[in-house]
């Protein structure tokens, strides 16, 4: 009878401490001193009127959000300082000079030395870690270079150097580990991103004359010219591969991805993330965490429009040299004009982990950009910097 007593007298305590308890919900978005964001929310006003005053307030958002994460977190990521470096360069002459505090933060992560780096194996998979973390701080010093500074650095010389020591031996950049989705869930959506990243580095591609980057950079399009699309995300991207690197992607192919692209549109003019993919086909390994958020969200049977897939598609379309006046992309427009929130950014769950939504950040940026290549910010130019 001891015996038992003892088991049954302990038994709760060890069972409630396999438990895990509940994360607590996030009280902010992004916070620091002076700047504080709340957590995105569908619940969010939208703004009665879009125009200057609202592309104003999505301006200060990237760039509050950005502010935070550098001094808050300091690491170079695809869902926030990612984007802005990335988007936000290319909006200086409607929106001023990006700020130099996220420039900083990207250069401090450039190694001094470019050395060889080491490939892992897990889960059956060989890649090298990292990898992600370098072509977006590639591709946005790039784009600084590109838009602000006009010529090359030597940081970004140096990080694209550093990228491709990262690249895989068949010549693509390999995606490991799940993050926002859609950005870095495929192999061919990372290695398309490094090769936007040595596209927009002026004059880096022409001046080379390394043998062994050479290659590389032949490698990587080969294998980006000839890679079997994973989804139909991969499918057209395809015409973003043709932007960037024209001879990669035959008419026949640019036309086919354009109808697939089309053929996504929802009746009120916007696309859906959730459209581009099954659940499972986003990464090679999906957790369970990430397929139950998924699967059990409310409109999961058919996915209603989302900002991020809708402003992209607008970005794709006006990449392939479709008309801003198309009547797709005008419903498209109208669609952004009127889902935008009173904060400035556009809201949208997040497909990972559903808690500070950072998918709300990407596609705020990837809003703005679609609505600057169609000349919907020309109403707007502010000369500050950092606004």
């Amino acid at each position: 009878m001891k015996l038992v007593h003892f088991v049954l007298f302990f038994a709760p305590s060890v069972f409630a401490a396999e438990v895990p308890k509940p994360k607590p919900k996030p009280a902010f978005q992004y916070q620091t001193d002076g700047i504080a964001i709340s957590v995105p929310s569908d619940s969010e006003a939208k703004v009665e009127l879009f125009g200057p005053a609202t592309i104003v307030a999505a301006s200060k958002y990237l760039n509050d959000g950005a502010v935070c994460w550098v001094r808050e977190k300091s690491c170079v990521n695809c869902h926030t300082t990612g984007p802005y470096m990335a988007e936000r360069p290319a909006l200086s002459k409607y929106l001023g000079k990006p700020n130099d505090e996220i420039l900083a933060d990207f250069i401090k992560t450039v190694p001094e030395k470019v050395g060889p780096q080491k490939e892992t194996e897990k889960d059956g998979l060989r890649y090298y870690p990292g990898s992600w973390t370098s072509i977006w701080r590639s591709m946005g010093l790039a784009e600084w270079d590109k838009h602000v500074n006009g010529k090359l650095s030597e940081t970004t010389d140096r990080s694209l150097r550093e990228m491709f020591a990262r690249q895989s031996a068949n010549g693509s950049f390999v995606s490991f580990g799940e993050i926002e989705i859609p950005h870095i869930t495929t192999d061919f959506e990372l290695s398309l991103q490094a090769a936007r990243a040595i596209t927009a580095a002026p004059g880096w591609l022409e001046g080379l004359k390394d043998t062994e980057l050479l290659a590389k950079v032949d490698r990587l399009k080969s294998w980006l010219r000839t890679a079997s699309p994973k989804n139909d995300y991969d499918r057209v991207l395809r015409l973003q591969l043709a932007h960037y690197m024209p001879d990669l992607v035959s008419k026949a192919e640019r036309d086919s991805a354009l109808q697939l692209l089309a053929s996504k549109q929802h009746d009120d003019g916007g696309w859906s993330t959730r459209d581009m993919s099954p659940v499972n086909d986003w990464h090679f390994k999906m957790s369970d965490t990430v397929l139950n958020l998924i699967n059990g969200l409310s409109d999961a049977a058919q996915p209603g429009s989302d900002a991020y897939m809708t402003a992209f598609a607008v970005v794709l379309m006006r990449q392939s040299d479709v008309p801003a006046s198309d009547p797709r992309i005008q419903k498209a427009l109208a669609w952004l004009k009127r889902e935008q929130r009173v904060s400035g950014r556009w809201w949208m769950h997040s497909l990972y982990r559903g808690n500070y939504h950072y998918i709300t950040y990407i596609a705020t940026a990837q809003a703005m950009k679609a609505l600057a290549l169609c000349g919907e910010l020309d109403q707007v130019n502010l000369q500050s910097p950092g606004e």
